[in-house]
């Protein structure tokens, strides 16, 4: 199999055209068709799905989950999720407890508290509070990501989520059900999908009703996640993993093609790019990929990825940091020589990772920051998974009845000029004779 390889200008119409796409399998649509009995596009097998279980509660819900994952939903018991947990190596749960000690000390450095501002006209403030009950949602299919429910639940539990609910496929892998019990979460659901995302939204007669719905899911979660976006609040689309790692001359050729197939794994679909000036190290790159293909067990997975990406030839760092930016990388790794001498150039990143000894999959697992990141160039306009993703901010207002007045009065000659009549006439009851 011969890695993708390209010039720059070759690669830069693509990388600033990226959006959120999925290409359906004829494996996928087949599914659709035995589901459904017809041909549908996946947007409207899913609001099919979400409608079904929005209007027929848990029924709905246990005849989605037999049809497509051949469980009804349950609830897995907490006294599961202790024994999984307590049936673990030592040295397993050491890594989860290490993984959640620091996953909980990085993000509590976030800033979680609001203001008081008093003024001469009274007082000004901002309180901030968390989300009263937060969805998990963790992928199964071919990987149990234990990691992902450290990297959901520990973030609620910092911002002080009241309740927090793990949904995931059945059957439910003892190492999800030991990461639910190391990560602090309140329940677990056996449902996954579509259905399992309309019943968090919606509630049902065993699920109860969340705000907010986080975690990465396939095309079908993320669909529904989108369709019930309003009924409650969501914390992105999350399309196929990517990375780009920037890399100079002095980057090691195995350590490079090592941390692109720690991503190509993941999903056929999924991007790994590598961006260099150095003709060498790509061809270098492009060698040890081969080899170390040869050995890995998901290579069939990962080398569709590598059809994904590809090696691109840079004129220099500066124009890959450029390029780095317009792609917008889920996870972007400078494996360069002084990586700190570029953060400045980055804007658009979902996960800075800077020097070989920082690479991704630590990220993926223990470094402190949740790997829950922007796909698909939305790292343009929002971030990785934080703790202000679980709050919400309130203002609150307290004037005194002076600058009540004196602010009314001008805000009716506002409120007219909008053409909102009682806006102005109820700003004038507080304006006093001055504002008459």
């Amino acid at each position: 199999m011969e890695i993708p390889r390209y010039e720059a200008k070759e690669v830069r119409g693509r990388f600033a055209a990226r959006r959120l796409q999925f290409a359906l399998s004829e494996r996928v649509r087949a599914g659709i068709r035995s589901a459904f009995g017809e041909e549908l596009s996946a947007e409207e097998a899913v609001r099919r799905i979400v409608g079904d279980v929005a209007a027929g509660g848990q029924k709905a819900l246990d005849e989605w989950s037999l049809k497509l994952d051949r469980h009804a939903t349950y609830e897995v018991p907490k006294r599961e999720w202790r024994e999984a947990y307590d049936d673990l190596s030592t040295e397993l749960r050491e890594a989860l407890g290490i993984a959640r000690e620091r996953l909980e000390k990085f993000h509590r450095k976030e800033p979680k508290g609001g203001f008081l501002a008093a003024t001469s006209g009274g007082m000004l403030a901002q309180i901030v509070r968390p989300i009263r009950r937060v969805g998990a949602y963790v992928p199964g299919g071919s990987a149990p990501l234990l990691s992902t429910v450290l990297h959901t639940v520990v973030l609620a539990r910092v911002a002080g989520v009241q309740e927090v609910i793990v949904a995931t496929p059945p059957p439910v892998h003892p190492g999800v059900m030991a990461a639910a019990w190391a990560a602090g979460a309140d329940r677990l659901f056996a449902m996954g999908g579509a259905q399992a995302v309309a019943a968090l939204a919606y509630g049902t007669e065993q699920v109860p009703r969340v705000d907010k719905i986080v975690g990465p899911g396939n095309l079908f979660v993320t669909l529904a996640k989108k369709e019930v976006y309003g009924v409650v609040g969501i914390d992105g689309l999350a399309g196929p993993t990517e990375t780009l790692i920037v890399a100079d001359a002095s980057a090691d050729p195995a350590t490079v093609a090592a941390d692109l197939l720690a991503q190509a794994e993941h999903d056929p679909a999924a991007e790994p790019w590598l961006l260099s000036p150095d003709a060498g190290l790509l061809d270098a790159v492009a060698a040890e990929l081969e080899r170390q293909l040869e050995t890995l067990p998901r290579a069939e997975i990962a080398r569709a990825a590598l059809q994904n990406g590809g090696l691109v030839q840079v004129r220099d760092l500066s124009s890959a940091l450029e390029l780095a930016d317009l792609y917008a990388p889920e996870h972007l790794c400078l494996s360069v020589e002084r990586p700190t001498d570029w953060l400045g150039q980055v804007n658009n990143a979902g996960g800075v990772f800077l020097g070989e000894h920082s690479g991704e999959a630590i990220g993926d697992y223990l470094a402190g920051p949740s790997h829950v990141m922007p796909t698909s160039g939305s790292a343009r306009w929002t971030g990785a998974l934080a703790v202000r993703d679980f709050l919400k901010i309130v203002p609150v207002v307290a004037l005194s009845a002076r600058a009540a007045a004196e602010l009314s009065a001008l805000g009716a000659r506002l409120a007219r000029e909008e053409e909102l009549e009682a806006h102005a006439r109820s700003l004038e009851r507080r304006a006093g004779p001055s504002g008459a």
